[in-house]
């Protein structure tokens, strides 16, 4: 790798919950990592979930979030690649990041290859067996016509409807599903196990989960969980060599 020898990754901010000076808070801490780590980032991956909503109208989104998006931008434009994948939270991304910040973004998980290693890394919601009623709700939120019906809710109705079924409707953001399930039930490892028999990966990384984990899938693939930036402040760095979980002091 040159000089910029790491790829960073880290996924489930929230931001917005539970309130507007707790998450100003996680913000700030959030851009002190986003300053540590500019020195010798190749690449950030957002995995998601980086507001507890988010909702692109054709000329209005979410109000709030100026300074993150700022700290985003400025690395962007210092010329590190930052790539971002929609979490169940921000699934009605658009274009926004893509026309404003040059960030692209995606909605499926996506393979890639760092240094002869290969990574499948997506957000994670929906995949892996059962939570059938959630991926029923996400093909009803994600269909374009919902989405069609929702533009037309005024934004100031339509965030306040979000905000409120984010926090409180279990389909959508349970606190009770934070739970670790033992290495063998966990849904996202198991997902994995069956991606290998398809074909072969060293690492698979996702977040959703809040729960920062490692998880050997295969004799030489490891899954990971980046956690999130609510109570575990954790990330993923991959160094050319090994990716490791990092906490952030």
């Amino acid at each position: 790798m040159s000089d910029k020898q790491k790829i960073y990754f880290a996924s489930d901010q929230h931001f917005g919950i539970p309130d507007f000076e707790s998450s100003k808070l996680r913000e700030k801490k959030f851009m002190s990592w986003l300053d540590e780590i500019k020195s010798d980032a190749k690449a950030i991956f957002l995995l998601g979930d980086l507001f507890d909503f988010w909702f692109e109208y054709k000329t209005v989104v979410p109000k709030g979030f100026v300074r993150v998006l700022g700290k985003i931008a400025e690395l962007r434009d210092s010329g590190i690649p930052i790539y971002f994948f929609v979490g169940n939270h921000d699934l009605w991304m658009i274009d926004y990041f893509e026309t404003e910040l040059g960030i692209p973004v995606f909605h499926r998980p996506k393979e890639y290859e760092f240094e002869g290693k290969t990574f499948l890394i997506g957000h994670g919601d929906g995949l892996g067996p059962g939570d059938k009623g959630y991926k029923r709700m996400k093909k009803v939120f994600s269909h374009p016509l919902s989405k069609w019906f929702y533009r037309w809710l005024h934004p100031d109705i339509g965030v306040k409807l979000a905000q409120y079924l984010s926090t409180k409707n279990k389909l959508i953001s349970g606190d009770e599903d934070i739970k670790f399930l033992g290495e063998d039930n966990e849904w996202l490892a198991q997902y994995a196990k069956r991606k290998l028999e398809q074909k072969h990966y060293d690492y698979f990384l996702f977040g959703h989960r809040h729960m920062p984990m490692e998880i050997k899938v295969g004799e030489n693939s490891t899954y990971i969980n980046t956690g999130d930036w609510i109570s575990h402040f954790t990330y993923a760095v991959f160094d050319g060599k090994e990716l490791a979980l990092k906490t952030y002091q």
